[in-house]
């Protein structure tokens, strides 16, 4: 007969080297472990240092809203009190310390991850995840190579690249009547992946691509590839990256007389602190982006969830926290239906979520990916972030 029992027990029972005293061992560490609560931790990986640590930092602040709230049910698994526990780590935005990151998750054998806000980051961390078999749930980063790449084991609770470039082109062609683009890309693989969405989206509907420029999520100056842009004489700029860069982009053709162009770009620029980071430049009001998603007002808990999240988190709010905690709570309630917060035992339950979030209804496809997807088209016109529409599946 063999178990494992702490040493202090074992060597209690030692002295009688017998089967009997070796099961009495047992049963009295079974009986101590009975005892104690159950510890769950979910992690979270995220950028919470850099120059989109605001975003990161939020996306956290989701997951531990809702660590503190699971606490406060009292709930079991196996019979035991469960102690949830946020295991915090910074990616730093970077694919490597992210890989390093999900390693260092995998060595700890949390029980999930969620995270990470950006594909670049996403994509490399996934990959490890499935390896050492964490489920893991994104709420933020929307490249559909990160579900493409078929592990089981991944999730998405936001709206995919595709959905959202798809509906923010409609909304230029339609009622923009923009036909005439120049393309900036980050060379990140958030963008990299939505400019290769855009460029497909944009040859189906007609739209001329004119120019193409790069530059990098470390770049403060755009004066080079702007004033070449201006030249070709574009209808609108497309932005593949993110609103660190989308600001002093802004304030630069703000000073380059470029006030009247369209500038167009997906969530990661699409943030509530885009207006501060341009300046509120005149430039700002020709902005128009998408989100997946809704926004706060037309999500089923919305509303009364960001009274919750500001009081906890006073003057944090960016975007991605809802998510994040529908997220962490998809996890929690797949561990409790199987009894069990072993991914092997859960991961079925989670395949099979039907959860009534603070953002939407949840359910995820054969792949990973919402079947239901909704997208929000946004404008800047006001000099504050401002709705314009939603748009579902």
């Amino acid at each position: 007969m063999r178990c494992a029992v702490p040493r202090s027990i074992a060597f209690r029972y030692a002295f009688l080297g017998s089967a009997a005293a070796l099961a009495c061992a047992c049963a009295t560490a079974g009986s101590s472990e009975q005892g104690k609560p159950l510890v769950v931790r979910i992690a979270h990986g995220g950028p919470v240092s850099g120059p989109i640590a605001p975003l990161g930092k939020d996306e956290e602040n989701g997951v531990r809203m809702a660590i503190e709230e699971l606490n406060a049910k009292n709930l079991q698994i196996g019979g035991r009190a469960v102690q949830w526990k946020l295991e915090a780590g910074d990616d730093g935005g970077d694919p490597g310390q992210a890989a390093s990151l999900a390693r260092l998750f995998c060595d700890k054998k949390v029980a999930a991850v969620v995270g990470h806000l950006q594909s670049g980051t996403t994509l490399p961390a996934a990959r490890i995840y499935n390896e050492c078999g964490i489920p893991n749930i994104t709420p933020a980063a929307t490249n559909p190579a990160i579900t493409d790449a078929g592990y089981d084991d991944t999730f998405r609770v936001i709206a995919s690249d595709e959905a959202m470039v798809n509906a923010l082109l409609d909304d230029a062609v339609k009622r923009q009547g923009i036909k005439r683009v120049a393309i900036i890309d980050d060379r990140t693989a958030y963008g990299q992946g939505i400019v290769k969405l855009f460029e497909a989206a944009a040859r189906e509907r007609d739209v001329q691509i004119v120019d193409k420029q790069y530059t990098s999520d470390k770049a403060t100056e755009f004066a080079p590839i702007l004033t070449a842009i201006k030249g070709k004489k574009p209808d609108a700029i497309f932005f593949g990256g993110v609103d660190a860069q989308a600001g002093p982009l802004l304030r630069q053709m703000s000073q380059l007389a470029m006030n009247d162009m369209k500038f167009l770009g997906g969530d990661a620029q699409c943030s509530e602190r885009l207006p501060t980071m341009a300046g509120k430049v005149a430039a700002l009001k020709n902005v128009t982006c998408v989100v997946g998603g809704s926004s706060l007002a037309s999500m089923p808990g919305g509303t009364a969830w960001k009274q919750s999240y500001d009081k906890r988190f006073p003057g944090q709010f960016q975007v991605f926290s809802p998510y994040a905690y529908d997220a962490t709570m998809v996890l929690a309630q797949a561990m409790l239906r199987a009894d069990s917060s072993q991914p092997e035992a859960y991961l079925p339950q989670l395949r099979q979520t039907h959860h009534q979030g603070v953002t939407s209804t949840i359910s995820f496809t054969s792949q990973g990916e919402l079947e239901e997807p909704q997208v929000t088209i946004y404008s800047y016109a006001s000099g504050e972030r401002q709705q314009l529409h939603p748009v579902g599946k």
